[in-house]
């Protein structure tokens, strides 16, 4: 496929653009898989009739919107939620003390039930469209320390079970990714505090009316396609949100 660059124009988008465009598409088929390596630049290079530094700089680009991982010697690869790396890109709890600890998930629920207004409206369904909704809880140290409650497409996730959900020792995500094949590319959150109600209190293991954050999260996957809603519940108690800004 050789690329012909457009004509100067209010749409006109840069020849490495257009390659990032053909790679984006070639990631969301599943040319190639999360962990796979993609073809070298040379490659790539011929595929599309460009010049490697053309290509260099599209890949340039997809890493940094952290979809492909660069390993020194071996080549760029698919990046995937196994990857510990991506486990605290997407979840920014950390300890008080400082530092970073891994966390164990507690599915508590998981059912079948039909998208209301404001779940239709987050994943682009029709209100009465299929969900599934799961609830878990989120450990560090043996402590709870996150409630999350978690809307999903039907049409994709309808084989979720409570079953697979405490089988699986993988993160959530990874479990999406391997038996879905849907892959979380970016999140928009929005954090507020809250007040602990009678049952986050009991889950949480605080005191009703304890402050916590409720951080509300709207996932995408290829093609800015929103995948997942979440409403967590976090106490801080011993932990805070960090985010790293520059």
């Amino acid at each position: 496929m050789t690329i012909v660059p457009a004509a100067a124009s209010p749409a006109f988008s840069p020849l490495y653009r257009q390659i990032k465009t053909l790679l984006l598409q070639s990631l969301e088929t599943g040319e190639w898989r999360p962990g796979e390596a993609i073809p070298s630049e040379a490659d790539l290079a011929v595929r599309f009739g460009v010049s490697q530094g053309t290509v260099r700089k599209a890949i340039d680009e997809l890493a940094t919107d952290n979809l492909v991982v660069r390993r020194q010697g071996k080549g760029t690869f698919v990046a995937t939620h196994d990857d510990p790396r991506a486990f605290f890109r997407f979840l920014r709890l950390v300890p008080l003390a400082g530092g970073r600890e891994p966390s164990k998930s507690i599915p508590l629920e998981c059912w079948r039930a039909k998208a209301g207004p404001e779940s239709a409206r987050m994943l682009g369904l029709s209100i009465g469209d299929a969900i599934v909704i799961l609830r878990r809880l989120l450990q560090f140290s043996e402590k709870p320390v996150v409630v999350d409650e978690i809307y999903l497409p039907g049409e994709i996730f309808g084989a979720l079970s409570l079953d697979m959900l405490t089988d699986y020792q993988g993160s959530l995500y990874s479990l999406f990714e391997s038996h879905f094949g849907v892959r979380m590319i970016r999140a928009e959150e929005r954090i507020r505090a809250v007040p602990a109600d009678r049952t986050s209190a009991e889950l949480l293991g605080v005191s009703e009316g304890s402050p916590l954050l409720s951080v509300e999260r709207l996932s995408f996957s290829y093609g800015n396609r929103s995948v997942e809603w979440r409403r967590g519940l976090y106490s801080t108690a011993e932990h805070c949100y960090l985010n790293e800004l520059g």
